[in-house]
């Protein structure tokens, strides 16, 4: 999940100084509106990894905006008179009212994260903390409150260098003490626990945009533009209302009017400040890697092989898998789950491929129909498209609104952990191909007649939106790849090497898995 955040991303000083002035100015706009309307307060929540500009990211909007109408809330142990009422009193205490912002630092996300790490509750209990969390502030977004969220990370090398940077420097607003270092010691920890909060509260009201920290110039435009986009999308909004109608067609939303003020995140991109569509997950793949075909030859019977033996093992145990694939038009999704399938048993296994909802599908929940597909213990289900259509499809072509994708990501989240939770195997496969690929391999569908059905018209438009399609997989990644559920990205330019590594990985998930089951059986035996 957080690999999203450790690319590199940087803005040169001279593309800061550009891009900040327009966007400082926006947002003393923004807040002098608010202030006027007195339409709804705003709750900004910094949250993350120590050192990587939480403080800063606050100290710059009250530089940036009139901190006479903000007002930041950091939180230490309870004093006596709060232990005296309940935990979230303080909270509700200090948050702003209509027309303001507030900023919260070190607050309701902190505690149970220390707890967890620390070893005072169990995963049970920590999620129980979380789901309370939900609550607070769903009702908070219920009620009209614009809640902006930000989890501010860098990578355990770039903390440690961050923490000695701070230490040497007499100026810097953070202090850094015995305990800063301590928490860098067991930084796995934290982050395991961090991709569970973020994996469990990012709701479309309430949702995390994660913020590189390393680089001070791109992390303050990332946090201004973010919140600048908020606000625009709240003040454009419709009046609050408690339902959300699921699949509302995004286009139909009454249009921004065109202000050369107005800065986005898109508006800030072009004046150089903010790069972040020039930079994507899918960037850092090299789409150069091959086999040769007498290589792959020898190696895909040795893994269908061990493969039809995996999964009679898992069927005997029990243990159902479920395989997602994902990925550009073209990029080799059949041609790879052909390569599984030729390793099962017919009857051990079943292939979904996923179109546009029917009559009957559009009248449920978007997972129902992914709920009545999934098989019973010990086979294995396919699926040739799959429930990230939400995510992808959806929200690129509009027919999802944005409350409704962006509410995905938490409700796809907890889907997946229920199949884990049960057992089951789950392995999501982004198969990636380059644009000039997809061209080649569009023009041979061309010439080739069985395969010229697979290229439509559809096919050709989407190529034009394949820029907000990678946007649309970066944010997919950064929010549903998680310890239990991970994201495979797939070099797919050479077939041969994608089908491998597709192979390779399922034999590997599978063989661990009931590796696992065996040691269970053993333990509960010895009991």
């Amino acid at each position: 999940m957080f690999e999203i955040a450790e690319v590199g991303r940087t803005v040169s000083r001279k593309d800061f100084k550009k891009a900040a002035p327009l966007v400082r100015q926006e947002l003393l706009e923004l807040q002098q509106r608010l202030l006027k309307e007195k339409g709804f307060r705003t709750i900004l929540v910094f949250a993350g990894v120590d050192g990587a500009g939480k403080s800063d990211s606050v100290a710059l909007l009250n530089q940036w905006m009139d901190a006479r109408w903000l007002s930041t809330c950091a939180y230490d142990e309870p004093t006596n008179s709060e232990k005296d009422r309940p935990e979230f009193w303080r909270y509700w205490r200090d948050l702003p009212p209509r027309g303001r912002i507030g900023m919260f630092l070190s607050a309701w996300y902190s505690q149970p994260v220390l707890d967890r790490v620390h070893g005072a509750i169990d995963d049970s209990t920590f999620l129980k903390r979380l789901e309370r969390i939900l609550a607070f502030e769903t009702a908070l977004a219920e009620e009209g409150a614009l809640i902006v969220k930000f989890w501010m990370h860098l990578s355990h090398e770039e903390q440690e260098k961050r923490l000695k940077s701070l230490e040497d420097d007499p100026l810097a607003l953070a202090r850094v003490s015995e305990k800063d270092w301590a928490h860098w010691r067991i930084y796995d920890r934290f982050i395991e626990a961090a991709e569970q909060v973020v994996a469990r509260t990012n709701i479309g009201k309430a949702s995390w945009t994660i913020v590189e920290g390393s680089d001070p110039n791109y992390r303050s435009l990332k946090v201004t533009s973010t919140l600048l986009d908020a606000l625009h999308r709240k003040f454009d909004a419709s009046p609050v209302s408690s339902t959300d109608v699921e699949g509302a067609v995004e286009k139909s939303a009454k249009p921004k009017k065109e202000s050369k003020k107005n800065v986005s995140n898109a508006d800030v991109e072009i004046a150089g400040g903010l790069p972040s569509s020039d930079i994507t997950i899918l960037n850092k793949l090299d789409m150069k890697k091959s086999v040769e075909k007498s290589v792959y030859e020898t190696e895909l019977k040795e893994l269908q092989s061990r493969l039809y033996n995996l999964h009679l093992l898992a069927r005997d145990r029990g243990i159902s898998s479920i395989l997602l694939f994902e990925g550009p038009d073209a990029a080799g999704k059949g041609g790879a789950i052909r390569r599984v399938t030729a390793a099962l048993q017919p009857r051990n296994y079943q292939v979904h491929g996923i179109a546009a909802p029917t009559e009957d599908e559009l009248a449920q929940h978007y997972l129902w129909r992914f709920w009545r597909n999934l098989s019973r213990a010990g086979r294995i289900t396919v699926f040739d498209r799959s429930w990230y259509g939400r995510v992808l499809v959806e929200r690129v072509e509009g027919f999802a609104s944005d409350g409704a994708w962006r509410r995905a990501y938490a409700e796809i989240n907890d889907f997946e952990s229920q199949l884990c939770d049960h057992g089951i195997v789950l392995l999501k496969y982004w198969i990636h191909i380059t644009k000039d690929e997809q061209l080649k391999r569009f023009k041979q569908r061309e010439k080739t007649a069985y395969k010229s059905w697979k290229l439509t018209d559809e096919d050709w438009r989407n190529r034009e939106r394949w820029h907000d399609y990678e946007l649309a997989v970066h944010d997919m990644v950064q929010y549903t790849s998680t310890g239990q559920a991970p994201w495979i990205l797939i070099e797919g330019n050479d077939k041969r090497y994608a089908r491998l590594k597709v192979l390779r990985s399922f034999c590997e998930r599978l063989a661990a898995s009931l590796d696992e089951s065996c040691r269970e059986g053993l333990e509960s035996a010895a009991q």
